[in-house]
C-alpha cells in the first residue's frame, strides 16, 4: 500500500525542508506521518536528519514503522495527536527542532480501507475516527446531534448549501432507525439533494463525509492549537511546512503565519529598532498550488495549498537558552 501512494507535491515539500535539515542531528517532526512517504523521502535525501513521526492512527503508525525500519534510530514513531507536539518534544528531550511538516486531511490508507468508514464509494460502518480506539464515531454524530448542530457542521466544514435540508432528513430518518452504515447515508443524500445540484461539485456525498470526518476528529480545533506550537518549536533557520486541502484549514494557517511575520513597529516609524524585527519570514509567496501534471497523476493534489515559514531570529525564549540549528 505504501508503494502505491505518492504524497502530494513530494519533491517541492522536501525542497522546502532541505535547507533546515542540512546539519547534524537536525530533527524533522512529521506531524501527520500517515504511511511515511514524506518521512522516507526526507530520510533518503537529507542524510544528516532524523525524523520524529507523529500520528493518531495506530494502524498507520505501525505500517510506517515497518516501512521506515531500514533507517534505524534515525526514525522515531510516536502515537499522538499533532496538537500534542510540545509534550512529544518534551518527552524526547528536544528543546527545539529544525522543521515541522503537516500534510492535513485524511490519508490515502484511511480512504482505501472500507472498514474505516471514510469513503462513500462502498457501504461500510460509519466510523471515520483516525484513532479507532477512542472518541465518538460518525454514526454517533448523525444519531445524537440536533438538526441545528448537524446543519452547522455540514455548512461550516463541508460548505454544503443543502445543509439544513440534509440535517432535517437525517433527524427524520434516524427516528425510524439509527444510522450505522455509509450506504444508507449516501442513499439519503441522493434523495435529498436535487438533481441539478448533484451535477456540479463532485459526488453528492463528498461534502457531507468531509464535514463528518472533520467533526469526529476535531480537526480544526486541533489545528488551531498545533500551528502556534509548531511555529514556536523551531529554532533559528527552522521551517514549518503545511499542506492543507480545505479553505478553513488554509485560512487558519495563513493567519498564524501572518501573525508570526508581522512587525509590531508602527508604520510611520522611520526605522525598526534592533530586537523589534519579526522573528519569522514567509518562504512561500502566498499559497502554492499543484500544476496540471501533478493533478493528473495524483487527483488529491487538486485542492492542495502549500505554505511555509522560517524562523530567522531567536525569540526571547531562545535568546535566554539554546538557539540556532545545533539545538535540534
Amino acid at each position: 500500500m505504501a508503494a502505491r501512494h505518492v504524497p502530494v507535491l513530494l519533491d517541492r515539500v522536501v525542497a522546502l525542508l532541505e535547507p533546515a535539515l542540512d546539519h547534524p542531528d537536525a530533527v524533522l517532526v512529521d506531524a501527520t506521518l500517515g504511511l511515511g512517504g514524506h518521512s522516507e523521502a526526507v530520510l533518503t535525501r537529507c542524510p544528516l536528519a532524523r525524523v520524529v513521526g507523529v500520528d493518531r492512527d495506530p494502524q498507520a503508525l505501525a505500517m510506517s514503522r515497518e516501512r521506515l525500519a531500514p533507517f534505524g534510530d534515525r526514525f522515531t514513531g510516536v502515537h499522538a495527536v499533532y496538537d500534542e507536539i510540545p509534550d512529544v518534544l518534551a518527552d524526547l528531550g528536544l528543546p527545539e527542532v529544525a522543521a515541522v511538516l503537516f500534510d492535513l486531511g485524511v490519508s490515502s490508507m484511511q480512504l482505501d480501507l472500507p472498514e474505516r468508514g471514510f469513503a462513500y464509494a462502498v457501504d461500510a460502518p460509519l466510523d471515520m475516527r483516525m484513532d479507532g480506539s477512542t472518541g465518538p464515531t460518525a454514526a454517533d454524530v448523525l444519531n445524537t446531534y440536533s438538526a441545528a448542530e448537524l446543519a452547522r457542521i455540514l455548512k461550516q466544514y463541508g460548505e454544503e448549501r443543502m445543509a439544513r435540508r440534509i440535517a432535517d432528513a437525517v433527524v427524520r430518518e434516524r427516528a425510524k432507525e439509527p444510522f450505522t452504515s455509509s450506504g444508507r447515508l449516501v442513499e439519503l443524500l441522493y434523495d435529498v439533494i436535487p438533481a441539478p445540484a448533484r451535477r456540479t461539485g463532485g459526488h453528492p456525498a463528498k461534502r457531507t463525509f468531509q464535514a463528518l470526518r472533520m467533526e469526529v476528529n476535531d480537526e480544526l480545533r486541533v489545528l488551531e492549537r498545533a500551528m502556534p506550537a509548531a511555529v514556536e518549536a523551531i529554532g533559528v533557520g527552522g521551517r514549518v511546512v503545511v499542506e492543507s486541502y480545505h479553505s478553513l484549514e488554509d485560512r487558519l494557517v495563513k493567519r498564524v503565519f501572518a501573525d508570526a511575520t508581522r512587525s509590531t513597529v508602527p508604520d510611520d516609524l522611520p526605522f525598526v529598532q534592533e530586537g523589534a524585527e519579526p522573528s519569522y519570514r514567509l518562504v512561500t509567496r502566498g499559497s502554492e498550488l499543484a500544476d496540471e501534471g501533478e493533478i493528473e497523476e495524483n487527483p488529491r493534489a487538486a485542492s492542495v495549498r502549500l505554505r511555509a515559514i522560517e524562523r530567522i531570529r531567536p525569540s526571547d525564549r531562545s535568546r535566554s537558552g539554546t538557539s540556532g540549528k545545533g539545538a535540534a
